[in-house]
């Protein structure tokens, strides 16, 4: 067989097979591929669960005509040892009237179907077996040794394809499982005694996660005990009572993110009191988190069941959320008892509601990203967030490059009711025109040279949640008017379609340029302008906020230190200074940069300004200008003409350009910027 030939075929096999992740969808397509190479009536892929049954993933067969092929799950014991899927080869079978064993339900129904020949191949993900494809033939000897070498490949190749549809399977369930949870946990805000509705919380949420006694309690860390707040279910021995103590070991144990026991009997010795507490219930699983409030462990809540081996780390995630609910519930009942005593009713009121909105977007917010910020600007940014957040109102988010706009952004998708659907973002300067065009609203197979299969765009992922546009001021007058359209109508078309199609999406833009400027110069429509800006969130740059600098670099000194396993020692007295008189033009993006470049350098140890970029370690070489050109002292009051912030800017290109002898990498680096970011200040200066 001509190897050009078969590389060709494979590769459209493999083309073919990524286009979407429901195989069965572009079987036969698949199928016509591999004909090319190998003869046969009917192909399938099969999937292997636990390693002891068979499922159909896809086939070209009719159930009418190969029953067999269509059956499933199947125990592999419905096999004959000869045809019995394995992890290994299996000879081909040449003659299935002589070779099968009718004394076997599927070899019985493989042959009722007319089978004669058939070819098998298994596929793996690493080193577990997961599968593998079949041919078969309705006349004998259909298949060589030549085929059977030629579909090693193949069944390599459709393998990936059914792992990919695995993993994706098994994100959809979990996700599906956890929306789920989210609708049944609507009891919790029904009283904001916890007592009161934890007997209606443990139902709840037995469809998602079954267990026989839920357990609630309340950790003294100082006191080294804890005590039984509520409980529901069976138990043979638990009561509400006093404080039980903890061994100092099982104190460090409580702060642990998850813990799972799956024979307590087997694994808890009845030495302590906790230990002789949990054994009293007579159950045998148990999984427990810790119940966070303010950032500390406040209790645990654990679920038990009287089955060992019931819970798994699958299952630690549906518990955190839980957690976090009840978190929030018993912040709940805090503030309202502080809320009772508060002098003027209204006052009271008003506290309760700030705080619990608060604490809500916290708990949202949990493991995602954290929010930075002291100052009384980004506080103000803060409270505009949190009055727009549980509306559907289109945000603009305005304000220089690295400030933050798409943290913003998300913080408004987290706070709104739409924080459990998808947060999709899209940079309107990255792409041009009609890939911006496609890329936002899909477009149709053939609606454009290369668009060889149809494509959902970014408003469709959308669907439900935030769709966030950065650098609106750069999308084309042609996107502009078609986005227009949908924030009027709420409704689009893909790229080369005639279905209407609606746009259940809230929009959060956000731009760096000056579009008032730009609609007078004709390059931005004035009206998508006021419908976008509905609300306006000015985010601040770091000069105008220097309260925020040294907090900032101390979180990214220790986020970035974990994640790049070179933790610093801290930032020197020297350090600080340069990291406050540097106007940071590149804003917190720009300082992001400069501590990375530090931790690198620093070897683990302090950071001192012989670390940080030229410009920022040693501010003096590089003097402001006054408006009259003269120099500036960054430690002495500003001129009483102003000082101009382009003039420091490009002062600090030229010096990075001429420390580091024209070489442009380099001087990026000094200055703790990308070469794209320094390519582009270069331009915008005029610099050679």
């Amino acid at each position: 067989m001509n190897p050009q030939f078969v590389v060709s075929a494979l590769a459209e096999i493999a083309e073919t097979a990524s286009e979407t992740l429901e195989l069965q969808e572009v079987f036969n397509r698949v199928a016509a591929a591999v004909r090319r190479l190998v003869p046969f009536d009917n192909i399938g892929v099969v999937r292997i669960i636990d390693g002891q049954w068979a499922v159909l993933h896809a086939t070209t067969a009719q159930c009418k005509v190969d029953a067999a092929a269509c059956s499933g799950p199947e125990p592999l014991t419905s096999w004959s040892p000869r045809l019995r899927p394995r992890p290994g080869p299996i000879q081909r079978i040449d003659d299935a009237e002589i070779e099968l064993d009718p004394a076997f339900p599927l070899d019985a129904k493989i042959l009722k179907g007319g089978v004669r020949s058939a070819l098998w191949e298994p596929f793996r993900s690493g080193e577990i077996w997961i599968g593998g494809v079949w041919l078969s033939a309705y006349r004998p000897q259909a298949f060589t040794d030549e085929h059977q070498e030629v579909l090693g490949p193949i069944a390599a190749l459709l393998g990936s394809g059914v792992e990919h549809w695995r993993i994706w399977d098994a994100e959809r369930r979990r996700r599906e499982r956890l929306d789920r949870l989210e609708s049944l946990l609507a009891t919790l805000a029904v009283s904001l005694d916890v007592r009161e509705v934890f007997g209606r919380i443990s139902e709840a949420v037995q469809p998602v996660l079954a267990h026989q006694l839920l357990v609630l309690t309340e950790l003294d860390a100082r006191a080294r005990a804890f005590r039984v707040v509520a409980f529901a279910g069976e138990s043979d021995g638990l009561t509400p009572q006093g404080p039980i103590r903890l061994t100092e070991q099982e104190s460090e144990r409580s702060a642990l993110d998850f813990e799972i026991l799956r024979d307590m009997p087997a694994e808890l010795p009845p030495a302590t009191e906790r230990n002789r507490l949990l054994l009293s219930t007579g159950m045998r699983s148990w999984i427990r988190v810790p119940v966070m409030r303010s950032g500390e462990v406040r209790g645990v809540i654990g679920f038990l069941h009287r089955e060992p081996s019931r819970f798994g780390p699958d299952d630690v995630e549906v518990v955190r959320r839980i957690a976090d609910r009840i978190a929030l519930l018993l912040s709940h009942q805090e503030l309202a008892e502080k809320a009772r005593l508060a002098a003027e009713a209204g006052e009271r009121a008003e506290r309760l509601e700030a705080t619990v909105q608060t604490l809500t977007r916290e708990l949202e917010a949990q493991g995602r990203s954290r929010v930075i910020g002291v100052s009384r600007a980004w506080k103000d940014v803060l409270l505009h967030v949190g009055r727009v957040a549980p509306s559907d109102t289109t945000v603009l988010i305005t304000g220089e490059s690295g400030t933050g706009k798409e943290v913003v952004s998300r913080l408004i998708h987290q706070g709104s009711a739409r924080a459990a659907k998808p947060f999709v973002a899209i940079n309107c300067a990255a792409l041009p025109e009609q890939l911006l065009e496609s890329e936002l609203f899909g477009h149709e197979k053939g609606s454009f040279t290369g668009a060889v299969a149809a494509k959902i765009g970014r408003l469709e992922q959308a669907a439900g949640g935030t769709l966030f546009l950065d650098e609106i001021g750069e999308m084309s007058p042609l996107v502009q008017a078609k986005f227009l359209r949908l924030l009027q109508e709420r409704e689009f078309q893909r790229v080369g379609g005639t279905r209407v199609l609606r746009a259940d999406v809230r929009v959060i833009a956000a731009t760096n340029r000056d579009l008032a400027a730009a609609i007078s110069r004709g390059q931005f429509r004035e009206d998508l302008f006021y419908r976008l800006n509905v609300f306006e969130i000015p985010v601040p740059p770091l000069r105008g906020r220097p309260d925020d600098i040294l907090p900032l670099a101390e979180s990214f000194l220790e986020d970035l230190g974990r994640t790049m396993g070179r933790p610093a020692a801290g930032i020197s007295r020297d350090a600080r200074e340069g990291l406050l008189a540097y106007p940071w033009p590149g804003n917190v993006r720009e300082l992001r940069n400069a501590i990375e470049r530090a931790i690198l350098l620093c070897d683990g140890g302090l950071i001192t300004g012989e670390h940080l970029p030229a410009v920022v370690g040693r501010p003096g070489n590089a003097r402001p200008q006054g408006s009259n050109g003269s120099p500036v002292d960054p430690a002495a009051p500003l001129p009483a003409g102003g000082v101009r912030l382009d003039a420091v800017e490009r002062s600090f290109v030229e010096r990075a350009l001429q420390d580091a002898r024209g070489n442009k990498s380099k001087a990026a680096r000094l200055l703790g910027l990308t070469r794209s970011q320094f390519y582009s200040r270069m331009q915008k200066y005029g610099v050679n």
